[in-house]
């Protein structure tokens, strides 16, 4: 069986492929600020050319002649910083302008985009940062530390907020090359020379602490061996733990004996180091433990430039033969292969913990059975509301947790569980109706509108079922949240908000029952259902059927709220409404004949059933008007 691997590797490019001279890949010639864009020096014939391969479109390299002794493209944008001599200038290429310009008094030895509007410049003696933002002019940092001095610069890191700069440079010394760097702390203004040869900073976030730490990671070749070194950085964030620093071994073969780091990239989302030596190998780490994780060679040329890899979280490198590789973590397999290869359980636990990973499932069921089993209810719902992929966030969880009798005085081993959660975020719609329960049986409400508006629960139809019957208003909130139409407007209708049933209704493009509606109104409150029925006709094409809706005003015998109901609705005397004012007219004579005396003498409709109204008229004593509708000359003689 082929052994699971906790890396993946990918080729993405092999530069010679898209004409990329195999003598211009190199550190003096070739840049990769980013994984975004490589930037490229190279001559033809005579002409002096950069070549820009854009990593989303590989296969068509932008090639410019620009005749320059560095180039090197903004991290994010197509913008290109180029280097004559002690001349800089800034241009961006999708608009053809130049940005910014300046000319330096000392040689720019090694430069590099810290942040997508900034550039450090390193000469001989000082270190400048130049910014992009209006006008300005480079801006002294720091002098450069006697350590450093007769070194070539290879790299230039900050943390993510530019208070913690490194320089990084290596000299040959004595048979091997070592590594100088210059750590600078911007507030206190003071430097510390440290050997090293690739370092980086990270954001790190421990267990426990409201903020993150600003970490410090180097590794070093010196004579004594390799080391990786992770140590905080500064004074710890108020409230914060410190994190404890880890030294731990950096492992070189025997047929390695030259070989040192080169690179270092960081995974903030995993929590990992890259680490990559001069002969190939790639080390990945874990931050919080500084435990290595995987080692192995992944290129047999020297991989002499990295970026972060960001749609992998790992490292992506260019080597000498002009392969463009990356290595990024499986977050498939480094569970298994932490439990299985390495047979570190606690390791497995934490980074299946940390970073929401599968793969450890059995080690968390077993876990939190065994603290259960020996009633620390407390620690089995952290394992319980920690374990990856919500594997433990089941009714079944919850059934176990409900089964625990309260000790007098304490908070339930439950409400302790939901505790966790609901500091964590979101409860699932199961655990939102199994906390809501007790807490409304409790009378409650006020926790329920306070975890609604935090956005703590999973709204769903059957969390408002429940919450109906303790506040209505409530359950309307929880219905909308929850997207339920149908209860929605049921709610709205028991609570007279007859307006917004249209107008909700409308919004969400659903289409309710309107004469069920009107007829549930109706029965409780027969005026605010007179009120509705005239809205349901208010725009030119009414919401329900008008015939229906004279039923439901006739179930209840409302002659007088449906004849103002049909003066309004039929008020445009439409001949396709001759049968409602036929209708309406019969109510009344039926009735109200008096009423019917005046419609007709209003003369406002002209399209009813005229025979079968005349009739109507003489049985209700309405002789005139019975012979202004007669047309047969035997009814008329008859009424007269």
């Amino acid at each position: 069986m082929t052994q699971i691997l906790p890396i993946k590797f990918q080729e993405h490019l092999q530069l010679t492929n898209v004409g990329i001279n195999a003598a211009n890949i190199g550190f003096n010639s070739l840049t990769m600020e980013s994984d975004k864009y490589i930037c490229v020096r190279e001559k033809v014939g005579e002409t002096a050319q950069v070549v820009i391969i854009d990593m989303s479109d590989p296969t068509n390299p932008i090639r410019r002649p620009i005749s320059a002794d560095s180039a090197i493209m903004n991290p994010a944008s197509k913008v290109i910083a180029l280097k004559a001599q002690k001349t800089l200038q800034i241009f961006n290429i999708e608009m053809k302008s130049k940005m910014k310009a300046h000319t330096m008094t000392d040689d720019v030895i090694f430069w590099k985009w810290i942040s997508e509007n900034m550039i450090a410049l390193v000469t001989e003696t000082t270190v400048y940062h130049w910014s992009m933002e209006g006008d300005s002019q480079p801006t002294k940092i720091f002098d450069r530390h006697s350590s450093l001095s007769g070194c070539q610069i290879i790299n230039y890191r900050t943390d993510a907020a530019q208070n913690w700069l490194l320089l990084i440079g290596i000299s040959a010394q004595q048979n091997r090359v070592v590594g100088a760097m210059q750590l600078y702390s911007v507030e206190r203004k003071v430097s510390q020379p440290i050997e090293g040869h690739a370092a980086a900073f990270i954001q790190f976030k421990m267990e426990g602490n409201q903020q993150e730490s600003t970490l410090f990671c180097f590794a070093v070749r010196g004579a004594a061996g390799g080391k990786l070194h992770i140590i905080e950085v500064g004074t710890p964030p108020t409230g914060n733990s410190p994190f404890q620093k880890k030294a731990v071994d950096v492992f070189f073969p025997p047929e390695a004996q030259n070989d040192f780091p080169v690179a270092m990239q960081v995974s903030k989302k995993n929590c990992v180091v890259y680490l990559i030596t001069k002969y190939g190998y790639v080390h990945l780490y874990d931050i919080e433990s500084g435990t290595c994780i995987y080692m192995n060679r992944i290129s047999a040329d020297t991989i002499f430039v990295t970026a972060q890899h960001e749609p992998t979280n790992g490292i992506i490198g260019v080597n000498r033969k002009g392969q463009v590789l990356s290595v990024s973590m499986d977050e498939e397999n480094v569970v298994p292969y932490i439990q299985g290869t390495l047979n570190n359980n606690d390791l497995a636990l934490r980074m299946a913990v940390r970073n929401n990973l599968g793969g450890a499932d059995q080690l968390f069921v077993t876990k939190f059975n065994e603290l259960f089993g020996r009633a620390a209810y407390s620690e089995a719902a952290k394992v319980a509301a920690n374990a990856p992929k919500g594997i433990l966030r089941t009714p079944q969880t919850i059934a176990k947790f409900q089964q625990v009798p309260t000790q007098p005085g304490q908070t339930s081993p439950l409400l302790q569980y939901f505790g966790i959660l609901l500091d964590q975020g979101q409860l699932n719609k199961f655990e939102s109706l199994e906390l809501c329960r007790p807490v409304l049986a409790q009378g409650r409400k006020q926790l329920l509108e306070k975890w609604l508006k935090e956005d703590k629960l999973e709204c769903s139809e059957e969390l408002g079922d429940l919450v109906k019957a303790a506040d209505p208003t409530l359950a309307l909130s929880v219905y909308l949240r929850a997207n339920v139409p149908n209860k929605v407007i049921q709610c709205f209708a028991e609570t007279g908000q007859f307006q917004k049933i249209v107008l909700y209704a409308k919004k969400v493009g659903y289409t309710p029952d309107y004469i069920y509606l009107l007829r549930s109104v109706m029965r409780v409150n027969p005026e605010s259902g007179a009120q509705f029925a005239g809205m349901l006709v208010a725009d030119d094409e009414p919401l329900a059927d008008i015939t229906q809706i004279v039923d439901v005003f006739m179930e209840q015998n409302m002659v007088q709220q449906c004849t103002a109901f049909l003066l309004d609705a039929l008020k445009n005397n439409r001949p396709s409404e001759g049968p409602l004012q036929t209708r309406l007219l019969e109510m009344n004579l039926m009735a109200a004949p008096q009423v019917a005396d005046a419609i007709m003498g209003n003369q406002m409709f002209s399209h009813y059933d005229r025979p079968h109204i005349a009739t109507l008229c003489e049985k209700a004593g309405l002789l005139q008007r019975a012979l202004e509708h007669y047309t047969d000359l035997y009814d008329i003689k008859r009424a007269v």
